[in-house]
Formats: C-alpha cells, structure tokens, sequence
C-alpha cells in the first residue's frame, strides 16, 4: 500500500498550492509536491502526523498544522480500509470453505457415503462430533442410571433428569443411517473404542426412556409427597390451637386427607419410600389425637344424654304429690342419666365433670324413690285406717272405753300418712273425725 493516500496527498498539495501562490514560489513547490508524489508512489508503513510535518516544514514553516492532522487521519482511515478488505477476503474464503465442508458434513446418505469413499478427511468434522457425542451419551446414560436407580435425595432425581436429557441430545445428535460404520481413516489417526451398532443405540435409546419414565414417576410422587406432608403439618397445627369440637374434627379430617395422600404414593420410588416412613409417625399421632378427640365427643354426647334425663326428671317432679308409680318412673330417669354418666371411662375428658353431676344425680335419686317409699306407706296406712274404721262400724255391743281404745288404733295408724304425699290431705280429714269420736267415747266411759 502506498505510503501516502490520495485524500491526504490532495489535503497537502491544495495547501503547497495556497502558500505558494506567485511564480517566484514554484522552487518550493515543486520540491515538496515532488516529496509528497514519491510517498504516495512508494509501498510501505503508511505516513504519520510526524512524518507527514517533517515533508513539509523545512520548505513551508508556516504550513498549517491543521491540514497535517487532517492529512494524517485520512492516511490512517485509507490504512484501516485496506487491512479490512484484506480481512473481508480471507473472512469471505473461510466462510466459503467452511460452507462447503458443512455441505459435505450435512447427515444425509447421498451426500456423506460417497464422500467417505473418496475423501474421508473431508468428513473429519462429523466424525470428531460422532466420536464426542457418543462418548458424552455413554457417559451420562451410566450417571443417569446411578442418579436415578440409586438415589438418595430429591436432589439425586433433580440432576438425574437433567443428565438424561443431556444425554438423550448427545444421542438424537448421533445419525442412525451410520450406525454399523466404522470410520477407518478417522480411527486411524484416533484412538477408537466405539463402533456405532443399531443393537446398541436401540439399548441406549430404550435406557433413556425407562429412565425418562422414572424421573416422570419420581417427579410426581415428590410432588404428592411435600402436598401430603403440608396438609398434615398444617392440619396438626390447627388441631393443636383448635378451640372448638367442629374445628378440631375439620383439623382430623385434613389430616386423615393429607394421610391418605402420601399412602397412594407408590413405594418403587424414592418419595414413596420417605412417604411411609412419615406415614407411620404421622398414623401413631393421629390415633393418639384422634383417642383423645373421640373420647371428647364420647364425654359429650352421654353428658348431653344425662343432662336430657335429668331435665325430664326435674320437669316430671314439678307440683308434688304424686303417685308412687310416678315417683318411680321419675326414679328411673334419674337412674337413666347416672347411667350415662357412669359409662364415662376414666380416660376421657368429661370424666371429672361426670363424677361432679354423679353425686347430684345419685342424691336426688335417693330423694325420690323415699319419696315413692313414704306415698306407698301412706296409702297403706290410710287403707288400714279406713278397713279398721269399717270393722269398727260393724261391731255391736262394745263399751265406750272398747270404741275408744278402738279409734285410738286407727288414729295410730292416720298418724303413718306423711306429709306431701297424694293421700295426707284425707287421712288429716279423718283423723280429725276420728278424734272427735275418741273425745266423746271418753266423755261417755
């Protein structure tokens, strides 16, 4: 290349020209155009802003120094012109090349077999890649299997699936029509321990499938795994701030839920192997929460019942006197509700609450069945009364202190009939008669 461009040999001549106007200047200007055409004639490291100053200042010291930096910029704009069309050419020829060895190396028969008979070197790329990408793909089958088989987190499963897709790529990238080749030249050069077989890219293929199946099971297993493990979490820790029955219940049925979903995970995969080890932990605590909760409920509903027979007790014993047959039905209501509260277990909740209604409970039993006690001896004694009182009536011939001693049995036997019961009213009645009768058999003795 010239060592002065045209654009900067035309910026430095317009400039001679100017300084120079006047005939008598041609000496000088001659001298430096002549300088400056042997540059721009002469091959070689293309002029500096120094270079260019030092042509031109000896002849012309007032030469603008303006139009030597533009002179030189425009040298170098020229130098850098050059350097890259000489690089766009080689790029262009690289470029060409490698498109036709890209042609060469396209993964079709018609193309690649006749090209590997008569000039195999050419398909040295394909073979450079056939060689890594079968390598790569053993590799990662064998850790795939490791990974997956073999695991022993969630983790294991996570880099397994990653491998078996790396290595299903480094297969699919394997060209099946040239399975059973074997490329001598390229072996010959590089050691190969491979030879590409149909039998043998049918296992790897069928090897990555299972493999892809098994991440697939084992991702979701994983998935139903951490579900189940935060619904039963959640549901404990609901269970354990519950405040009501229906909330402690809603809490137990989430939890049996959660139960049930890490049961349904299959035990051939590694989450389902952890699932039952959580299953059981969690399966103990819900029997002894859940023992706990039915005993509560068990507590409340014979409670509940108790408290029914009591309250119908209670209604049933309101404006005494009754009979002694009603005493007695009321007795076995009360009976009814101790026998709630004595089926009770020790164990559950409402067991001390129980035993605090028992003795109530067994305290107005006692009170009514004396209460039926005292209405049957009254109801006996005023029948004795009156039965005396008939005999009475039909004696003949007795003497006044025989009548009196007479009516003084039977106001023994009135004086039997007990306050509150169905037959006082009338025994009082006659008793009062019967004494005025005993006052007048004395007065006549």
């Amino acid at each position: 290349m010239a060592r002065l461009s045209d654009r900067a040999f035309t910026l430095l001549a317009a400039e001679v020209k100017r300084l120079s106007p006047s005939p008598l200047e041609q000496a000088r200007r001659s001298i430096v155009l002549r300088r400056l055409e042997k540059f721009r004639l002469q091959e070689g490291p293309p002029l500096t802003e120094a270079d260019i100053r030092e042509a031109v200042i000896d002849i012309f010291p007032e030469f603008s120094a303006k139009v030597i930096r533009q002179a030189a910029r425009a040298n170098r704009r020229a130098d850098q012109k050059r350097k890259l069309g000489i690089l766009g050419t080689a790029a262009v020829g690289v470029a060409a090349l490698a498109g036709g060895i890209w042609v060469l190396n396209l993964p079709y028969p018609m193309i690649r077999i006749p090209v590997s008979r008569t000039a195999p070197i050419l398909l040295l790329p394909s073979f450079i890649s056939m060689d890594s990408n079968y390598r790569q793909a053993t590799s990662l089958v064998e850790q795939s299997d490791q990974l997956i088989n073999n695991a022993t987190s969630p983790q294991d499963i996570e880099l397994g699936a990653e491998k078996v897709a790396a290595a299903h790529k480094r297969l699919d990238r394997l060209p099946v029509w040239f399975l059973g080749y074997y490329p001598r030249a390229y072996c010959t050069w590089v050691t190969c321990s491979w030879r590409f077989t149909y039998d043998e890219f049918e296992s790897a293929r069928k090897a990555i499938g299972r493999m892809e199946a098994k991440v697939f099971q084992e991702t979701n297993a994983q998935t139903t795994l951490e579900a189940g493990v935060a619904q039963v979490e959640a549901a404990k820790q609901v269970h354990a701030t519950a405040t009501t029955l229906q909330a402690e219940q809603s809490a137990l049925g989430d939890w049996q839920a959660g139960m049930d979903k890490l049961a349904e995970i299959s035990p051939d995969t590694y989450a389902g192997k952890n699932a039952q080890t959580k299953l059981q932990a969690y399966q103990r605590d819900y029997q002894q929460v859940a023992g706990i909760a039915a005993g509560g409920t068990r507590s409340n509903t014979l409670l509940g019942a108790a408290l029914d027979f009591a309250t119908t007790a209670v209604n049933e014993s309101q404006n005494p006197p009754y009979s002694a047959e009603t005493w007695d039905r009321i007795a076995g209501l009360w009976a009814s509700a101790i026998a709630q509260l004595q089926s009770i277990p020790i164990e559950d909740p409402g067991y001390n609450q129980a035993q605090q209604k028992l003795a109530k409970y067994q305290n107005n039993l006692g009170i009514v069945q004396e209460k039926a006690e005292a209405e049957r001896t009254s109801v006996e004694a005023l029948q004795q009364a009156k039965q005396m009182t008939t005999q009475l009536l039909d004696l003949n011939g007795l003497t006044a202190n025989q009548i009196a001693g007479r009516i003084q049995d039977i106001i023994i036997e009135l004086d039997k009939v007990q306050p509150g019961t169905t037959v006082y009213a009338e025994a009082q009645e006659l008793r009062k008669f019967a004494l005025q009768k005993h006052t007048e058999m004395l007065g006549q003795s």
